[in-house]
């Protein structure tokens, strides 16, 4: 998922010493932290209000890699009856923004998300459209700040500020990224050069099938109070997905 998850599932060697990683070497092996070619999950979305109060979503996720390198996601809800059936597809590109479709069951068609869209929160989560699409390392320029424990684990400390200011909805972002397998852990994200809005952690991270996995992420918008929780319930990595799951067409119907 900018994904969470998108982002939303991601052991290099660790390299100390006189040969220390920049920032960006950083954030190139944040990216390739986890190889796999598929995913599924089952996933529990909890929308928590700022008085505490929660709505359950319950959704499924499918990931994979095409032929040509470029991932292709795919969200269907399931629960509640408001958004049952539900479906969210973003097909990655090179060299420009990534091309997402929503299908909304009220209005029976399928409709392509705008760019100026992509700031927009996505099924009324913290997460907006864009934050469910892909980044290239490229995209920003990253700078190592430090080194420092997060909850007793070294990571890198790594500010990250968009080249095109008018392609990133975030002024620049903030990475924790674990020093022993590269998966960040939190990333806070700004709206201006002082002003936090949005903050992202993994509460909970555990090895599946060998994969480093998030099975807990909160997004927290600091500013309203709000939070989206996303816990993966079930996921299985690399097993076969049709080409066809990834298609307008069964975004539209449902049916391969």
């Amino acid at each position: 998922m900018r994904r969470v998850f998108t982002a939303l599932l991601f052991l290099p060697l660790l390299v100390t010493g006189a040969f220390a990683l920049d920032g960006r070497e950083i954030m190139e092996k944040a990216r390739d932290a986890v190889k796999v070619d598929a995913s599924h999950a089952l996933v529990r979305m909890l929308l928590i209000e700022k008085d505490g109060s929660t709505s359950e979503r319950i959704l499924e996720m499918f990931g994979k890699k095409g032929s040509d390198g470029l991932t292709r996601s795919l969200i269907v809800f399931h629960r509640p009856a408001s958004v049952k059936d539900t479906r969210f597809l973003v097909l990655e590109q090179k060299g420009r923004p990534d091309d997402k479709f929503i299908y909304l069951p009220a209005l029976r068609r399928v409709r392509r998300i705008a760019a100026e869209e992509g700031r927009q929160s996505f099924m009324g989560s913290d997460f907006t459209y864009d934050d469910m699409s892909s980044r290239e390392v490229d995209e920003d320029v990253h700078t190592l700040l430090r080194e420092e424990q997060l909850d007793g684990v070294a990571c890198y400390v790594v500010k990250s500020v968009p080249k095109d200011p008018s392609q990133s909805q975030y002024h620049h972002r903030i990475s924790w990224v674990r020093k022993d397998n590269f998966i960040p852990m939190r990333v806070e994200m700004y709206e201006d050069e002082e002003t936090l809005l949005k903050v992202l952690t993994i509460e909970k991270l555990e090895k599946v099938e060998g994969v480093w996995t998030p099975m807990m992420t909160v997004m927290k918008n600091v500013k309203t109070g709000h939070a989206t929780r996303l816990e993966i319930q079930k996921i299985k990595y690399n097993e076969e997905l049709p080409d066809a799951l990834f298609s307008q067409r069964f975004l539209e119907t449902g049916r391969l």
